[in-house]
Formats: C-alpha cells, sequence, structure tokens
C-alpha cells in the first residue's frame, strides 16, 4: 500500500487500512493466521518476545516470533492498524493506537481495570450507559468504586481518586448527546472514556475532542453482518500499552477469525452508515408524526439536540431510533409480536433493522432511576428500503 502525500478520506482509509504488506505477502485477500503457538528461534529471542509482549510492547521484528496467540497476533493486528486510522487525531497530536478485545465489554472492562492498577479506582458515571456498563460501573465488580453525576455536577463529583469518566453519546437507549469537549475540560487531568459504537468513527472521533479512550463495541457497525463479536479501544500509545498487558494477562485478545471479518466489514463501513443514517431520520421523522407514539428520540428531530452538537460534534444524527409507546409496555411488547420485517433481538448496527425493548433486556440490571420507560423501545434501522419500513411500522401499529 502506497503512504498518501496528503490524508485520504475516510471512504479510502476504510477501504485500504491495515492492509500495508499484503503486497509483500504476495496476497489480495486479508489473510488469517490461526496460529496458537509459534516458532521459537532461539531461547534468548523467545524469553525476549514473550517479555516484550508480555507487558504491553507491540512485535519487534528481531524477536522473530509471536510466542503464543494469547500475546498478540497478526490477523488481530492489522485490524487494529485498520481501525485506528479510522480516528487518527488526538487533542494532544500524540500517536493513536487501538487494541482490539473479544467483546465490546471486555474493552471497557480493560479500560476500568487499567485505572484501578494505577490507584485510581473511582469512576465517574454519566448516564445513560449501555446496560452492561452501568451494570459493572454499579456493582464494583473490578474494584472500583462510581459516582453517578449529570453534566452539571461532573466537576463536584470528580475527587482526588478519580481515575476515569465515563460518558455515551449518544446515550444508549434514548439517544442523548453528551458535549465531549466540554467534558474533557472539566475532567482537566482524568482521562475521558466515551462509548463511540453508536456514532462511530464515521460521524464522531471523540480523541480529537480531547477524550481519551474511545471504546467501540465492534460486533455492530464495525462488522456490520451481525457473524463476529469483537471490542475495540482506541487510545494513545502509552494507555495502549497498559491496555495490551492487561489483555495478555487477562486472555481478552480478540481471536482471529473474528478479526478477519471485522476487518473485512470496514470497508464498506461509511456506506452503510450513510444509508442507515438516511433511513433513520426518515422512519424517525414518519414515527413523530404517530399518534400510538407518544415521543421519538433522534438527535435530529426539533427539540433532541439543545446544545447543537448535530454538525458540530457529531455528522448527523446516527442510524439508532427509540420510540415511546403511548400505551407502555402492552403496547410496546405488541408492536414488537407483531412487525415482521424488522426483527426483534437485541444488538445493533447490522445490516437488517432490528427492534427490542430495553428495560426487559439490554438494561434489565440498571437501577430503577436511571432504567428506560417501560414503554420505550430501540430501533437499529438498517438497509432495507425506508418505505419498506414505514409500512411494517404501519401495519404493526394499526
Amino acid at each position: 500500500m502506497i503512504s498518501p502525500e496528503f490524508p485520504w478520506q475516510v471512504e479510502t482509509t476504510a477501504v485500504h487500512a491495515g492492509r500495508a504488506d499484503l503486497t509483500s505477502l504476495g496476497v489480495h485477500a486479508l489473510p488469517i493466521d490461526l496460529s496458537t503457538t509459534n516458532p521459537l528461534p532461539s531461547v534468548a529471542q523467545g524469553g525476549e518476545s514473550y517479555e516484550n509482549l508480555a507487558t504491553g510492547g507491540t512485535p519487534n521484528p528481531d524477536h522473530a516470533t509471536h510466542v503464543y496467540r494469547r500475546l498478540w497476533n497478526p490477523t488481530v493486528g492489522r485490524f487494529e492498524d485498520a481501525v485506528a486510522s479510522l480516528e487518527p487525531q488526538s487533542s494532544t497530536q500524540e500517536e493513536v493506537q487501538a487494541v482490539a478485545f473479544g467483546t465490546g465489554m471486555a474493552a471497557i472492562s480493560a479500560v476500568v481495570l487499567s485505572r484501578v492498577k494505577v490507584g485510581k479506582p473511582h469512576i465517574v458515571g454519566v448516564r445513560p450507559l449501555y446496560g452492561g456498563t452501568d451494570h459493572l460501573l454499579s456493582h464494583g465488580l473490578l474494584g472500583s468504586q462510581v459516582t453517578f453525576a449529570d453534566i452539571a455536577d461532573l466537576a463536584n463529583a470528580i475527587t482526588s481518586e478519580t481515575g476515569l469518566i465515563v460518558i455515551e453519546s449518544p446515550g444508549n437507549p434514548t439517544l442523548e448527546l453528551v458535549d465531549i469537549a466540554a467534558v474533557a475540560r472539566i475532567a482537566g487531568d482524568v482521562p475521558v472514556m466515551v462509548d463511540n459504537t453508536f456514532a462511530t468513527s464515521i460521524l464522531q472521533q471523540p480523541l480529537a475532542l480531547g477524550a481519551t479512550f474511545s471504546v467501540h463495541s465492534a460486533t455492530k457497525y464495525i462488522g456490520g453482518h451481525g457473524d463476529a463479536m469483537g471490542g475495540v479501544v482506541i487510545t494513545t500509545a502509552d494507555f495502549a500499552s497498559e491496555l495490551r498487558q492487561i489483555r495478555a494477562i487477562t486472555g481478552g485478545l480478540l481471536d482471529p477469525m473474528s478479526a478477519y471479518l471485522l476487518h473485512r466489514g470496514l470497508p464498506t463501513l461509511p456506506i452503510r452508515v450513510e444509508h442507515q443514517q438516511s433511513h433513520a431520520r426518515e422512519l424517525a421523522r414518519w414515527c413523530s408524526e404517530q399518534s400510538e407514539i407518544a415521543q421519538v428520540f433522534y438527535p435530529e428531530l426539533p427539540g433532541r439536540d439543545p446544545h447543537g452538537l448535530v454538525g458540530r460534534q457529531m455528522a448527523g444524527g446516527g442510524a439508532m431510533v427509540s420510540i415511546e409507546m403511548a400505551g407502555g409496555f402492552a403496547a410496546a411488547a405488541q408492536l414488537c409480536q407483531k412487525l415482521s420485517l424488522v426483527i426483534h433481538a437485541v444488538s445493533l448496527g447490522g445490516v437488517d433493522t432490528l427492534i427490542q425493548h430495553p428495560a426487559a433486556l439490554t438494561h434489565r440490571p440498571v437501577a430503577a432511576v436511571a432504567k428506560p420507560g417501560e414503554g420505550v423501545l430501540r430501533i437499529s434501522v438498517g438497509l432495507e428500503s425506508p418505505r419498506d419500513l414505514i409500512r411494517d411500522f404501519a401495519q404493526a401499529l394499526r
């Protein structure tokens, strides 16, 4: 792959990123290395390579071995290079790297562990958050303590023990937008982690806005086809080294087959997000006109973006839409049953449209004070014709 004299557009980057060594390997398609162990050129070189990789380093060509898949894998490495190239700039101009894990929750857990490890166990969370993240923080499963705070109270919630601020924008499931740059200013030296799964790197780049960690459930839009799980953290080199060390010890490395599938999904990510966002916009507007729907959560609708973050922080409203049924839980449950084209299932970001009830499923373990309403449904809009999606919703509502 020839290095450009000027930065590529994101569509070009998504197609070519992480493929720099393919020509030298004499291949066109991404190779998959399934080796669980690797030959050692010598005892000394094997030991040096193990020490380097187990303590968070990246492969050293002089060592000529990757030792063991738990430490590193070249298929995963290519995927990491590709994902990092989609969010290439931090606000401090430091080098940006990606660290891939088996799931999105494994990625978030590693970030939390990295802060506990350095003696900063206090975390400030800004709700709404994905239910798994909320559950992880609320129950202190990794030795952390959490304070949930609104943006207005964020500064008062930070203490000398605070090691991390956790936000999600758009928030899951009601799509509230958080001003990432404002949070970073309030945080000062405290690292900020942004769950960027809903927006994707195509619509939003948290590191350029002052965040320290940009986290994705790669299972969602990055993979895009509902057939591979993974998580990835994009951060600066020093933090990436800490995360690789935790990953090596805990065994959280993404498996190479999933890395291949997720990497294969990247070239179509910009076009998928663009089209899905367009369809979501049309569906959201239609839903806002239906008497059976009490309210529609979508950032581009009137009143849903009070701080003007769409177009400034996020390049569009995204492809997620949430609705609240006027008839509460009974109406929500009935709608899920009566839809025929739209699939009733958890997860999101794939090519087909999914709908699910957050309070009963993804946000079931969340405390009552922060749990979505019983009439709220979350819709991940796919690539189907919006006309057909609207016809399906219309028949299910009627």
